[in-house]
């Protein structure tokens, strides 16, 4: 079933910005990678569905509700770390999750001091003395605390230590593990590549591809047969490189990394 529903969505900017007619789809326990560089479109995307935006043409739904008519609604259960985080500065960390629990209105908290331990925040000092690592763990609690169905997470890592990245993307795969929804986009190939079954891909505000990740991988794997002098060689070439030997021949196969799947699509560019 799903749970996240994005048709012929569109908002023109002028200039070539913007989104043009998207839409992709996310399945109830799927975690979907959404990839493209700054101003491909990803955010803007994400506001719509947030219910921030109203739809020029297309719509958006989550969990059958239309992201712009019942954004109360839709926004009360999600959990959502928003590209850039806005916070008010002269409140503390706790303070702070004190009034998001206040403004959801759904009573539970339950993983608050968990996601604390968990990325090692201590809540009580003032957000504006926090550096930007720090209020990246912020806003990651005050999404996850409420132990939402459906997460969307829009560069949740910014500002994180390689630890805490790697904390996070074990977080991300627990979620999906116990069937949570979770939309994901983000510039680091290595945690889409460790969380997400399938992935998008949007350039230039147009998808331009949405596969599973197994299927991009298979669609962008290469072999080469290589024919050596006598079968000595061919052995040995084949054991330095990973290759099957047959006589005098090798077969090697390689496989593109996420990025460098990436990479092909836009051609090193934007």
């Amino acid at each position: 079933m799903s749970v996240i529903k994005i048709e012929n969505l569109a908002r023109d900017y002028g200039g070539g910005k913007g989104i043009f007619d998207i839409s992709f789809h996310v399945n109830q326990g799927e975690a979907f990678g959404f990839l493209g560089p700054n101003g491909a479109g990803k955010t803007t995307t994400i506001r719509h569905l947030m219910g921030f935006l109203k739809p020029q043409s297309g719509k958006c739904s989550i969990n059958g509700l239309d992201c712009w008519r019942e954004r109360d609604k839709v926004q009360a259960r999600l959990g959502y770390i928003p590209g850039e985080i806005s916070f008010f500065d002269d409140l503390s960390g706790t303070e702070f999750l004190k009034f998001i629990a206040e403004y959801r209105k759904i009573g539970t908290q339950s993983r608050m001091g968990e996601l604390l331990e968990r990325f090692e925040l201590d809540p009580k000092s003032k957000i504006k003395k926090m550096s930007k690592g720090m209020k990246q763990k912020l806003g990651i609690v005050a999404a996850f605390m409420h132990d939402p169905d459906i997460l969307i997470l829009d560069e949740p890592t910014s500002g994180l230590d390689p630890l805490m990245q790697s904390r996070f993307v074990d977080l991300v795969a627990e979620e999906k593990e116990r069937g949570k929804t979770v939309l994901m986009s983000s510039h680091m190939f290595e945690e889409v590549e460790r969380t997400c079954d399938r992935i998008g891909i949007i350039r230039k505000g147009r998808m331009i591809s949405v596969d599973s990740a197994a299927a991009l991988h298979e669609r962008h794997t290469r072999s080469y047969t290589v024919t050596l002098e006598n079968e000595a060689s061919a052995k040995a070439f084949a054991a330095d490189f990973g290759g099957i030997c047959s006589g005098e021949k090798v077969t090697v196969t390689t496989k593109q990394s996420l990025e460098e799947i990436f990479m092909s699509y836009y051609g090193g560019g934007k």
